[in-house]
């Protein structure tokens, strides 16, 4: 095969069906196509709004269902705030089956339009929360409007070949990393400002009637410049042709005048392609992948949600003792690494093992991660118990005790930003895979839109059980005297054998998922 010339367009069917024949190979690979940066600037900004509001929350949400005065029992506020995570998901779940069809129907762009105007509205409104009762409907609301993610990742579908297809791809996680990674600093650093800085906000009393207020519209910014991109920079993708007579009409079976001689209808080997349901699209192969996707999805989701409890509780209840700034910090720090991993890392990883091989490398090593994980609770209780029980968590490091406690201090936090470097790691690869193998699985790419529908379905149903598993177990575990597995460690166990069965299901997955099988139908 020959390289691809630069003037390579994207919607040349024979083209892109010679391109997908081929696997990734390190010798004779066809030069990459360059990335269409106008129109994928948008999309990164489009795609950057959600995780932003997404995880801005978490560093601040034991804090604020504490604040609402709604929990009794101190022990109980993991689960009052795995159920506030929960009515977001829950939202998006209901709603997010149908932005991926309404896209098929109406366009990329308004669609794409429409979920970022209302996330920015409903958004502000939850920093106004000051009741239990408001967060939850605010919240709600915000989650109807999140079904971005299965549009976009169809518009790079549609804008990508296959030499570029991997990198464009890994650019979407890319921007949900680096959104994450913004959205934890902004919630731990701005939460409460007029307690945290004094000096600077304490004179405004709107933040202090309103805590959570000002990340909330620093975490809008993104949205509202994803918008104001949307409007003026991205450009419909979908081609919706208009229905043309088949040569031979169905009621008298011979041609007319107004026949065309070559029939127009999506053909592929000379055969026109049937409409497909959405069971139809559930083969035996897109089970296994929606499967992997579904148990890997729920653990990271268990793990999202009860992280920010776990480093909030404390030591003596199996947690670290960590102040809202220093799990913001915690959550930032580790995910620097993502930039490499995204830009520079997967794309060769990919071209070399293949995205199914990343994709298992990927749900392998975060296997480990979730069973260390609890056990950095041995290391806060000693410090704890070395200091008499003082509040120790709370950077700067206090030097009255650092010359006794450093080493343990230290040990603890490089540690766990290691643990959490592995996590990005894995992530990367998993998550990324996943995204192309589902797409590489779509027979048309007229159902690009229902099969990445499906999948964000998917995630999102497991984005509602998640924090309501995860949340209910830790309530449950530190409240009773139970022996280990079944102590604190208990959550983390779970989402460590989610993982393990997600990695062996991927196993079973054929070699043939490598390749973009929309590629060879013109539909």
């Amino acid at each position: 095969m020959h390289p691809r010339s630069n003037s390579h367009r994207h919607g040349d069917a024979d083209s892109e069906a010679e391109a997908s024949t081929s696997l990734p190979t390190t010798t004779g690979a066809p030069k990459e196509t360059p990335l269409p940066w106008t129109q994928l600037s948008a999309l990164l900004a489009v795609r950057l709004a959600e995780p932003i509001n997404f995880t801005l929350v978490m560093p601040f949400i034991y804090e604020m269902v504490e604040g609402f005065d709604v929990v009794k029992n101190p022990q109980d506020v993991s689960f009052y705030a795995g159920l506030l995570l929960t009515s977001y998901s829950i939202c998006q779940a209901i709603t997010t089956m149908y932005w991926g069809p309404l896209s098929d129907r109406i366009g990329r762009r308004p669609t794409l339009l429409m979920g970022l105007t209302g996330d920015l509205a409903t958004f502000v409104l939850f920093g106004l929360s000051k009741s239990y009762k408001w967060a939850i409907i605010t919240r709600s609301l915000n989650g109807f409007f999140a079904g971005n993610s299965a549009v976009v990742k169809s518009v790079v579908a549609e804008i990508a070949d296959d030499t570029n297809r991997p990198r464009m791809m890994a650019l979407l996680p890319l921007m949900w990393n680096i959104g994450a990674v913004a959205g934890a600093a902004v919630g731990g650093l701005l939460a409460d400002p007029a307690n945290q800085y004094p000096s600077i906000f304490g004179r405004f009393d709107i933040l202090r009637t309103y805590p959570y207020l000002l990340p909330c519209l620093v975490g809008s910014l993104t949205t509202t410049f994803g918008l104001i991109v949307g409007l003026f920079k991205l450009k419909e993708t979908l081609v919706i042709e208009p229905a043309v007579p088949d040569v031979v009409t169905q009621e008298a079976g011979i041609a007319t005048e107004a026949t065309p001689l070559v029939s127009t209808a999506p053909q592929q080997n000379g055969e026109p392609l049937p409409a497909q349901s959405m069971l139809s699209l559930l083969t035996p192969t897109c089970k296994f992948v929606m499967a992997t996707n579904l148990l890997m999805c729920l653990a990271i989701a268990m793990g999202d949600q009860i992280y920010p409890i776990f480093a909030a509780s404390a030591p003596a209840d199996g947690g670290l003792g960590f102040s809202t700034r220093d799990i913001g910090i915690s959550l930032s720090v580790s995910s620097v690494a993502v930039l490499y991993l995204q830009l520079v890392a997967y794309p060769k990883l990919v071209q070399k093992y293949g995205t199914l091989t990343c994709c298992q490398m990927g749900l392998k090593i975060m296997t480990p991660f979730f069973f260390a994980m609890p056990f950095l609770s041995l290391l806060s209780s000693r410090i704890e118990n070395m200091i008499a029980g003082k509040t120790f968590m709370r950077l700067p490091v206090p030097t009255d005790w650092m010359s006794f406690v450093g080493f343990e201090y230290c040990m603890l936090w490089i540690l766990l930003i290691g643990l959490l470097l592995v996590r990005i790691t894995g992530n990367v690869l998993a998550f990324t895979s996943l995204n192309l193998l589902v797409s590489n699985i779509a027979p048309s790419k007229a159902t690009l839109g229902t099969m990445n529908g499906m999948q964000q379905l998917g995630a999102t149903c497991v984005r509602i059980v998640g924090p309501l598993i995860s949340g209910t177990l830790w309530s449950w575990s530190i409240k009773h005297s139970v022996p280990f597995p079944f102590n604190s460690h208990l959550v983390w166990i779970l989402c460590s054998c989610l993982m393990a069965i997600s990695w062996w299901m991927s196993l079973k997955l054929p070699n043939s998922v490598n390749v973009f099988a929309s590629g060879q139908t013109r539909r």
